[in-house]
């Protein structure tokens, strides 16, 4: 069972991202604020809940959390900044759009870069642990799977519908069938250096 919260003196805040390790499209983060009494029996790290399951939570804690926000960084700045900031900085827009000030960050992963003059703990599989971290999971997911549902009406070769741009050898071979698109991630090792670039 998940943890409520990690403490019980200050208003906390889960965060986490979706798609660090994908070679095409945005970062997405992800800022919860969850009521003492929230409590739902599917939640957990999004990675272990099914798609109807994540579908269905989304609509549960966009109606019953204190406050949520949901941000992203695209591929372009993703190439000049790096992956790792990216997602920091994805997150910190996350909570810069949260309509109550949270006086300290839950933040999934091992490191982080400070947000203002908030405390932040870092919490290794913290979506597994705490609810709001598992929240904060579920409502990146969400989010960035319907961003890259929607390019895959423009990009259907690389069936993002299906593989959300992660790295499966169907995405690989569809990049060295078809080329690059402006949503790939050019600072990834997407393809062979000699492969040719197709810009959209």
């Amino acid at each position: 069972m998940l943890n409520p919260f990690f403490q019980n003196q200050l208003i906390e805040a889960g965060l986490d991202e979706a798609g660090r390790g994908c070679l095409a499209g945005p970062v997405f983060a992800a800022a919860v604020i969850l009521p003492e009494n929230f409590f739902h029996p599917l939640l957990n790290d999004s990675k272990q809940v099914t798609e109807q399951n994540r579908n269905e939570l989304r609509k549960v804690i966009e109606a019953e959390a204190i406050a949520y926000a949901v941000a992203s960084v695209d591929n372009n700045e993703i190439d000049t900044i790096n992956i790792l900031r990216a997602s920091f900085k994805a997150m910190h827009l996350a909570v810069d759009a949260l309509k109550k000030r949270p006086k300290l960050l839950l933040v999934d992963g091992n490191r982080f870069i400070k947000y203002r003059r908030t405390a932040h703990k870092c919490i290794i599989k913290g979506d597994s642990l705490y609810a709001s971290i598992a929240a904060a999971s579920i409502l990146a997911k969400t989010y960035r799977d319907e961003f890259m549902m929607q390019l895959h009406k423009t990009f259907p070769h690389y069936n993002w519908v299906n593989n959300k741009g992660y790295a499966t050898e169907e995405h690989r071979n569809a990049i060295i069938q078809h080329g690059l698109t402006s949503y790939h991630r050019k600072s990834f090792q997407c393809v062979p250096e000699e492969q040719l670039e197709i810009e959209f």
